[in-house]
């Protein structure tokens, strides 16, 4: 405890281009254009699939990938394809590991919906796109959010491999503390790593409760 009283007592960890505020706001934005990148690519694919039923094979490579991705090993790689200098060699890891859970809760979550519900749409006059969109998302909307909170609690996590390429994030405090045996840093590096987990944690909680139908989340039937 003495360490974290240390790191975060410090007044110098608080300013400058190294300080706290700083290296949150890296992290963020590292974690928030991966994400975004993951979601443009993993969403439609994976309501595509859902809905039509054809290349379901993705989706399962998918799956697999997410188990065997190597992120630093890939940053690495990236690092001597492209160089140092770029936020590539972060991204790149970062949206391959947030695809997976993406896609594949997308695409259960729409494969999921009552095939009764289905013929009910159809049955009402709606056509494809319209099924989709109107009844199917909303339906399949927790399990869609769901696997962007796992995507987005792995990316926060793993953002830190910023660090291994001269970048910054919460990263810096983890990498340069084991390197100088400043523990206080490297501990209170993880606390803050953690804590943003946490925050994107209750976000996606709240944001559930705010999006997510009543009926379809089941809180109606509860009050």
């Amino acid at each position: 405890m003495n360490w974290l009283f240390d790191f975060f007592g410090d007044a110098a960890n608080w300013s400058g281009s190294g300080g706290i505020p700083v290296r949150v706001l890296e992290h963020v934005e590292f974690s928030v254009i991966a994400l975004l990148f993951a979601m443009l690519i993993a969403i439609p694919l994976g309501l595509l699939i859902g809905h039509t039923g054809r290349g379901a094979v993705v989706v399962v490579v998918a799956a697999n990938a997410a188990r065997a991705l190597p992120t630093l090993g890939l940053v690495v790689l990236i690092v001597l394809l492209v160089g140092v200098g770029t936020t590539w060699p972060v991204l790149v890891p970062l949206v391959a590991l947030a695809v997976p859970p993406i896609l594949v809760n997308t695409y259960e979550g729409i494969r999921g919906v009552d095939d009764d519900l289905r013929d009910a749409a159809y049955g009402m006059g709606l056509r494809g796109r319209q099924v989709l969109l109107r009844v199917l998302v909303p339906v399949a909307l927790p399990l869609i959010l769901l696997g962007l909170r796992i995507a987005a609690i792995q990316v926060v996590a793993t953002a830190t491999v910023a660090a291994y390429v001269g970048l910054g994030g919460l990263g810096r405090f983890i990498i340069d503390g084991l390197a100088t045996k400043d523990f206080p840093s490297t501990i209170g590096g993880a606390v803050l790593v953690a804590a943003l987990a946490l925050v994107v944690q209750l976000g996606f909680a709240l944001l559930q409760r705010l999006v997510v139908s009543p009926g379809v989340s089941g809180r109606a039937q509860a009050r």
